[in-house]
């Protein structure tokens, strides 16, 4: 078996007025600058494309969210690419989802859900992030045949990859996390080597500045 690529890419900015935490709720789509930076990521992988024929004959995988299926959608576009859904890949669960953040961690009643950062204890486990991530990645990787895959997902699980991928503890500071909105983060797999991250990038980082990152905990 070659070595193949699995990109993992963030979803845009998300239209959120009411800065709650959205985790899996419905109804949650890009904003206007949203849109704009997943259309950047899209052109950051056509671009590769050109280069890399693995990566024109993609295999399209996306979270079942509205925010990756809107963010995938320029992505498929552009690499003429149909997208598969897989439940695999969406954001963890959470205590906290549909709460503002701030408000919600000085509630005393919310205190328990504090109490064991290293599992998380407000929300789903880190090792059981990484094993569903894992499991589709290498399913997806290995139905498209040596080509290479597109993950659209969230923040969360692609930095849980990462942190498996380099050999680091999974608890970590969310803030300190480097997965910046349609951030582009390159694993490659082998059976000799397991998953390795061989790049990162932001294409999208001329919007970045003015941007909203608040929906994951």
């Amino acid at each position: 078996m070659q070595t193949q690529r699995i990109h993992l890419v963030r979803h845009g900015e998300v239209h959120n007025p009411d800065g709650v935490l959205y985790g899996r709720l419905p109804n949650y789509g890009l904003s206007e600058r949203g849109h704009r930076m997943a259309t950047l990521a899209a052109a950051d992988l056509a671009g590769l494309a050109n280069n890399r024929d693995a990566l024109a004959n993609a295999r399209l995988v996306v979270s079942p969210l509205q925010r990756t299926q809107e963010s995938a959608a320029p992505i498929a576009a552009a690499l003429e690419l149909e997208p598969i859904i897989d439940e695999r890949i969406i954001e963890p669960w959470n205590d906290f989802e549909g709460t503002v953040l701030k408000r919600a961690v000085r509630d005393p009643r919310n205190w328990a859900k504090l109490i064991r950062p290293l599992q998380p204890s407000w929300g789903e486990p880190y090792l059981e992030i990484v094993a569903r991530m894992r499991a589709a990645m290498l399913e997806h990787a290995e139905a498209a045949n040596g080509a290479d895959v597109i993950v659209v997902s969230h923040q969360l699980p692609i930095w849980m990859v990462h942190r498996a991928a380099t050999n680091q503890p999974l608890p970590h500071i969310p803030s300190q996390r480097r997965c910046a909105l349609s951030s582009i983060t390159v694993i490659e797999t082998h059976p000799a080597t397991d998953l390795t991250e061989v790049d990162y990038r932001e294409p999208a980082a001329s919007e970045l500045a003015a941007a909203i990152d608040q929906g994951a905990v």
